[in-house]
């Protein structure tokens, strides 16, 4: 693949606009604009009851183009939202929709493609005023990807009116272990030379069509390689090797590890592994 630079920029809960790329183009990108391929905004959302707030960030995409989950596989670029002002906010979290498996290239990828919806809650400090201002970084690829920083900023509103967007996006979320009906879930973990190696072997109905297992870490710093699975019956397994950024031996519980099987039907939150 091909990476183009551009760089957004945004005003409050507006939509974004490209600047010029900073590289040139590959003859067959030439004339492809950013702001042909991708739209990014913040929507505001509402107030939840418990001083919380969902608010969602809106990526429309051209058709074709698809961005990442959080954990993108190999032939995808991880979407990381970072803050950085926080007025009236204590904590923030991504209510991630059910993503897509997809192919580019060899590689597989795991995101979204069309219009995509990412809510966010945020814990506030009390009721009154709270705004927030950040930024997003995402890749949008086709033939060619473009890593791109989007800033957002915006208050957040005191209205209690419920945006049916965000709710839908938050209906289109991965199914929990209980509401999949999903059973038991170990993880062996043996010592490699840069880290571990951990078989996770599940008891989960089939998710559907190019169904993946996709092991995380809860430390970003802590990288997992994309599982090699394969499904036999009412069971899936999958093994990934855990890299710590000095690639030496350390101590892993296994409660800091997130899994997840992803399917053309459904994607399923697995709970915590046993030994």
């Amino acid at each position: 693949m091909t990476f183009l630079s551009r760089t957004f920029g945004a005003a409050a809960f507006g939509m974004l606009s490209a600047l010029t790329a900073l590289t040139a183009l590959p003859a067959q990108a030439q004339f492809v604009s950013a702001d042909e391929v991708v739209q990014v905004s913040l929507l505001p959302g509402y107030r939840l009851d418990g001083n919380r707030h969902m608010a969602a960030i809106r990526i429309r995409l051209a058709p074709g183009w698809k961005t990442y989950w959080r954990a993108p596989g190999e032939g995808g670029v991880p979407t990381v939202l970072r803050l950085t002002q926080a007025e009236g906010v204590s904590g923030m979290a991504i209510h991630w929709p059910r993503p897509q498996v997809f192919f580019a290239n060899g590689l597989r990828a795991i995101g979204y493609e069309g219009d995509v919806i990412l809510p966010l809650e945020f814990t506030l400090d009390g009721d009154g005023v709270a705004s927030i201002a950040g930024q997003l970084d995402l890749g949008v690829c086709q033939e060619v990807c473009m890593p791109i920083s989007v800033n957002l900023s915006g208050v957040l509103p005191q209205t209690t009116t419920r945006d049916g967007t965000i709710a839908a996006a938050l209906a289109d979320r991965p199914l929990t272990a209980s509401e999949a009906g999903a059973g038991a879930v170990t993880c062996a973990v043996v010592p490699i030379a840069d880290g571990l190696r951990v078989t996770v072997r599940a008891q989960v109905p089939d998710a559907g069509n190019d169904e993946t297992l996709v092991v995380e870490h809860r430390d970003p710093m802590i990288w997992v390689s994309e599982a090699a699975s394969q499904r036999d019956g009412g069971w899936i397994t999958g093994v990934a090797d855990v890299v710590p950024a000095d690639s030496g031996p350390f101590a892993m519980n296994r409660s800091d590890l997130r899994i997840t099987v992803i399917g053309s039907r459904m994607a399923v939150e697995l709970s915590r592994c046993t030994g």
